[in-house]
């Protein structure tokens, strides 16, 4: 790893350049910005997190069309929709992400939000103040996701957990835009029990790959352990909010940015 203060005033400025509204229009969090609402924020943004690979230009189109079947109120929709009103997903179909999927996703979320006013829930039920990272809240809300009856098997591929020991980077991805909070614009803040300090990063290829590149990853595979062991790299450049460094790493790694080597 290269010096200490080198490699923080580097990740700031990579920071600084990335977090920016401007960065919106181009990824699928400018799904989630369509709408005021908080729960159509929660369920938005993670409709959009899971369908976020492939490219990006297509990612947001499908979940247009995938709001689009909701008359764009998805809060509404989950909770008073019609058996009728369920025909248009039939023909969903996003990579292996299809209509059994959609539907399943809709009934969880219609048993959920009859009982809970936020989807922070689902996460914090399985964590405490004194958590460490979100681990236990993932592994939590995958167990939840999944405890309703006749769940479709073809459905857990969609939703990771750390007990699998997957990097879990749309789940995290879609933590980071519900509980970061800055004055950026970009991710929204609106979970306040979670706290960003708790957060791991999310370990797509761009950010594994220049995260490599700065020393920030020393193991081999790229599964939960390696996106803890760059979180707690990060956490020494910012303790209290090391997730903000994503903006940096994915920034530069889908720019095709080259770093300045490590000493």
């Amino acid at each position: 790893m290269r010096k200490f203060a080198e490699l923080r005033n580097f990740l700031e400025e990579q920071h600084d350049r990335y977090n920016r509204p401007a960065f919106i229009a181009s990824d699928p969090i400018s799904i989630p910005h369509q709408y005021q609402k908080k729960q159509d924020i929660e369920i938005s943004g993670f409709v959009a997190a899971v369908l976020a690979w492939g490219q990006r230009k297509t990612i947001i189109n499908k979940c247009e069309e995938f709001f689009s079947y909701m008359d764009n109120t998805p809060h509404d929709f989950i909770l008073h929709h019609q058996e009728d009103d369920l025909k248009p997903f039939l023909n969903f179909k996003h990579r292996t992400f299809n209509a059994t999927d959609a539907l399943y996703f809709i009934v969880f979320f219609r048993h959920f939000y009859q009982q809970h006013n936020s989807l922070e829930e689902a996460f914090w039920q399985g964590m405490s103040e004194e958590s460490p990272t979100v681990e236990s809240g993932l592994t939590h809300f995958h167990d939840l996701f999944f405890s309703l009856p006749d769940y479709p098997t073809r459905t857990r591929k969609h939703v990771a957990t750390p007990e699998r020991n997957s990097a879990c980077k749309r789940l995290n991805m879609y933590l980071r835009w519900m509980v970061r909070q800055d004055d950026r614009g970009v991710d929204f803040g609106i979970w306040h029990k979670i706290r960003p300090d708790q957060l791991v990063c999310p370990c797509d290829v761009h950010v594994d790959r220049v995260a490599r590149q700065l020393g920030l990853i020393t193991r081999k595979p790229t599964d939960w352990r390696t996106a803890v062991e760059l979180t707690e790299n990060l956490q020494k450049f910012d303790p209290t909010d090391p997730v903000k460094y994503d903006f940096a790493l994915f920034g530069l790694g889908s720019n095709n940015q080259s770093t300045v080597s490590s000493s």
